[in-house]
């Protein structure tokens, strides 16, 4: 079988030592398709971002790049603006026929956090080949707010698949004819589903946030404790149009409803600079569950992280700006998104991360 392995068989990875862990794995770190990753005791603040590169490890990188270590174990705010790498309490030892991606955890893509694993040797961001065996880094780079961050938090998460499972359209037609994957706005296949954004909400004028460019720390630890306007600013829009400025950071919803069927997992698919000088990243990863009616969801919008780069652009209601690529699932997870795992953005719809009250 090929597909994208399910939580009992990430816990099956651990007991064998494919995955090596400094501590044992806490509660709700094993999620329906992914393993969360946990930071180690120390940041290293580096002069600028880098791969480690063919046949090279990152810790031989660092001693080119470092600039200072800031210890983790008590709390240590990383800075706005500043590159940091963190050595994760995870690692791994995966069999040649098992590759692994990585992403940034909802969360922490909803705060421009951004957060992308490297290896040893590697060549790309958050890609790890078979049979990798070594070290996980994070690295770390806060776009629009400092955050104060410990040992053990988890922001980031990592796939391990199997095979290549992804489907292509023809299949992905016969799954929403089936499925019914998206709703409150047709579905448009072409190498994946795709995702618009909604600028006229069914209720009011309130169509999105935009970060503060100056604003205090955020601790990650505390949930439902921050008032958004100490941080964003709202954005209301009767018009069905937004214009975006550039480097300005956005919290922003898809038009559409999606659905993830139990035996598939979804991956929103790379930034397309056609659509327009912006880049939209939701945090990587829909689970197996996700807006599933048996999973305590009716379909559930996608949050939509957009940066503006060089232009002001006029954004439009309903205009497409990113598609969600479906893969098979090796087995049915063990337990689905939402089904009773305190999943945070179970049918969700506009909406900040869990740091800020509602």
């Amino acid at each position: 079988m090929t597909g994208v392995l399910a939580s009992q068989q990430i816990e099956q990875l651990i007991a064998r030592g494919a995955i090596r862990c400094a501590a044992p794995p806490v509660d709700g770190q094993i999620q329906p398709a992914s393993l969360d990753l946990r930071l180690g005791t120390e940041a290293i603040r580096v002069r600028a971002s880098f791969l480690a590169g063919a046949g090279r490890p990152v810790a031989e990188r660092l001693r080119e790049f470092e600039m200072h270590r800031v210890d983790l174990t008590q709390g240590a705010v990383l800075e706005k603006g500043c590159v940091y790498v963190v050595p994760l309490m995870e690692s791994l030892a995966l069999p040649q026929d098992m590759t692994a991606v990585a992403n940034a955890k909802s969360s922490t893509g909803r705060l421009d956090l951004l957060t992308r694993t490297i290896t040893d040797g590697g060549t790309e961001f958050d890609r790890v080949p078979g049979g990798y065996t070594g070290p996980l880094y994070a690295e770390i780079c806060p776009r629009s707010f400092s955050v104060l961050a410990r040992t053990g938090m988890r922001l980031n998460q990592i796939r391990f698949r199997r095979g290549q499972s992804v489907l292509g359209d023809s299949d992905l037609q016969a799954l929403h004819a089936a499925e019914t994957l998206v709703t409150g706005g047709p579905a448009v296949i072409d190498h994946g589903l795709g995702f618009s954004v909604d600028l006229r909400p069914d209720a009011g004028t309130l169509v999105g946030w935009r970060a503060k460019p100056h604003t205090g720390v955020i601790d990650l630890d505390r949930i439902a404790h921050y008032d958004p306007a100490d941080f964003w600013d709202q954005l209301h829009s009767d018009k069905g149009q937004l214009i975006l400025d550039p480097d300005a950071f956005y919290i922003l919803v898809s038009r559409e409803a999606v659905h993830i069927p139990p035996t598939y997992a979804a991956e929103m698919a790379p930034y397309l600079a056609m659509v327009g000088e912006f880049r939209v990243h939701y945090a990587g990863f829909f689970d197996p569950g996700f807006g599933h009616a048996g999973a305590g969801g009716t379909g559930s919008r996608g949050v939509l992280e957009v940066r503006c780069h060089e232009a002001p652009f006029v954004l439009e209601h309903g205009q497409i700006v990113g598609r969600l690529v479906y893969e098979h699932m090796d087995a049915l997870p063990a337990q689905l998104y939402g089904a009773g795992i305190a999943s945070n953005y179970q049918g969700q719809g506009l909406k900040l991360s869990k740091h800020f009250r509602a």
